[in-house]
């Protein structure tokens, strides 16, 4: 990723036409470690006590010997495998919603195959599934609610209108009524647009309104919506394509797969719709989004898209794993068979300019069965905290995504875990390397870090004035070592760790890192 600060002017409605206009910065002076500062210092950002991760360069002014690093999930155990009779290979367009002690895994079932050069679809249904055991496994209760094959004997929570892409999330807006505790959107162009539904429970659904809520899209995707408790309002992100036109109610793309958004104040009328802008970033067809406000700081809204690349045959192609298999799918179609997807992870602090890391966050990874093809790594919407394996360590964030398609009697969920805050990280090796933040402003009495070092590796911290001086006290020598793996932290100085008398007053944060991750940061109230 680029740290360098550009402005990307996009044209309206065509999200990934990048145009970029890089202008130089005023030539910079030195803080008393030589890392550049730039002459004029605009207003300081107010950080409070919000928690501040590194997935995004908001807070950086500059990196010496240093480097912003992208991590990636653990693979752990399969959570849930979608065979039941109503599910099938097709089944997808996940979401996680953690409430009340347990966790609940939405999804749609639906048959997939490929037989004689012909793309077999069976019926779609939507389901729910439960986990009891911290997000490891699921289990599929008994709803007794829409019948299949004459047995209402089975976990379908929704079947009708939007069943192919129905998302429900938990509204969490302090004054949403009871009956409505839980929202969904889904449907389909075909179907006229996008549907507002909503529940009590998140087991029972009904429609707010008969008449779609958002008509302009494609929708042909894992749209969906949510509450953002920093804006104040509901905010949706739905599937289009850049350049692409209406025609009635069938969609002609034309260009990449892209991500529109808009707002709402009620959930039911939805305006200012914009299609989302990158910094730095290719054109790249871009199928489900996955955003949400990040739980540990709902400032920052993060999301984990899916990369959709055509590849083409190949003798690299031909050389991953099930060729039989990837040529019967390419007799209905070239792409069934060459088509490969991924996870990405991209922020935002506006809900339209996201900062996207090119590079893969969960790549296909080794290759094995049922891996490596088109529907794979679909990154289920929201993420967990869950209790680590390791004992008497942090918790840790699960994660989950699709494994395998097309073919047998169903597709299966994995498990992946992530130390929490563990997107990202400002890294340096053990010769020492340094982070200098912009101007701020804290509302804390205390600094705590997330980060991890080696045996020999530390951080310190030195507090400066705007002008790159350390304040007396809070230089980095005065500054005692940090080492170790922790997701919270105190840092302290010689005079110990209390902040009182620079709460609200402007300052850069100088970080020395050796052979070192520093994860995020968070000023405390501490008692």
């Amino acid at each position: 990723m680029s740290s360098r600060s550009s402005v990307v002017h996009v044209a309206c409605q065509l999200t990934l036409a990048t145009v970029i206009a890089a202008s130089e910065p005023p030539a910079p002076s030195q803080s008393a470690a030589g890392i550049p500062v730039a002459r004029a210092v605009s207003d300081p950002i107010a950080i409070g006590t919000r928690r501040e991760l590194f997935v995004d360069d908001f807070l950086i002014e500059s990196l010496r010997d240093a480097r912003r690093t992208l991590h990636h999930p653990t693979p752990r155990e399969i959570a849930i495998v979608h065979d039941a009779a109503w599910e099938g290979a097709g089944s997808g367009y996940h979401t996680l919603i953690p409430v009340d002690g347990l966790l609940r895994l939405y999804y749609r079932g639906s048959k997939l195959g490929v037989e004689k050069g012909q793309l077999l679809l069976g019926p779609e249904v939507y389901c729910l599934a439960e986990s009891r055991d911290g997000g490891r496994t699921f289990i599929k209760p008994k709803l007794g609610l829409f019948e299949h094959e004459g047995s209402k004997d089975n976990n379908i929570v929704w079947s009708g209108v939007g069943t192919h892409n129905f998302s429900p999330f938990h509204d969490t807006r302090s004054d949403c009524p009871a009956e409505s505790r839980f929202k969904a959107l889904g449907g389909l162009a075909s179907e006229g647009g996008l549907f507002a539904f909503h529940s009590a429970d998140g087991i029972r659904w009904t429609l707010m309104r008969k008449e779609p809520v958002v008509t302009e899209g494609a929708f042909d995707s894992q749209n969906l919506a949510f509450w953002d408790p920093t804006a104040g309002l509901y905010r949706v992100y739905f599937r289009t394509f850049t350049g692409g036109i209406t025609t009635g109610k069938v969609w002609q793309p034309e260009g990449f797969r892209a991500i529109r958004t808009a707002t709402s104040a009620d959930f039911l009328h939805w305006e200012h719709p914009t299609d989302l802008q990158y910094k730095d970033s290719p054109a790249e067809h871009l199928y489900t989004n996955q955003i949400a406000p990040y739980p540990r700081a709902p400032h920052l809204l993060l999301g984990f898209p899916t990369r959709y690349v055509e590849r083409g045959w190949s003798d690299s192609m031909r050389a991953l794993p099930q060729r039989e298999q990837r040529e019967q799918r390419a007799e209905a179609h070239l792409r069934y068979g060459t088509a490969l997807t991924e996870g990405l992870i991209m922020a935002s602090r506006d809900g339209v300019n996201f900062e996207r890391w090119n590079e893969a966050f969960l790549r296909p990874g080794p290759e094995r069965p049922a891996t490596w093809i088109y529907g794979h790594q679909f990154i289920v919407w929201n993420m967990a905290e869950t209790a680590s394996d390791l004992p008497g360590a942090a918790s840790e964030h699960s994660l989950y995504a699709t494994e395998g398609s097309w073919h047998g009697a169903g597709n299966a969920i994995r498990r992946y875990t992530l130390r929490l805050d563990g997107f990202v990280s400002v890294q340096a090796p053990l010769r020492g390397g340094e982070l200098l933040s912009k101007v701020l402003t804290f509302a804390g009495n205390s600094l705590t870090l997330n980060f991890a070092t080696s045996a020999a590796g530390d951080i310190r911290v030195e507090i400066q004035n705007p002008d790159g001086k350390s304040l007396p006290g809070f230089a980095i020598d005065d500054c005692e070592p940090l080492f170790g793996d922790t997701v919270q932290r105190t840092v302290t100085w010689k005079q110990g760790g209390d902040l009182s008398a620079l709460t609200g007053r402007p300052v850069r944060l100088r970080f020395e890192l050796r052979d070192a991750d520093l994860y995020s940061l968070k000023f405390e109230k501490a008692h």
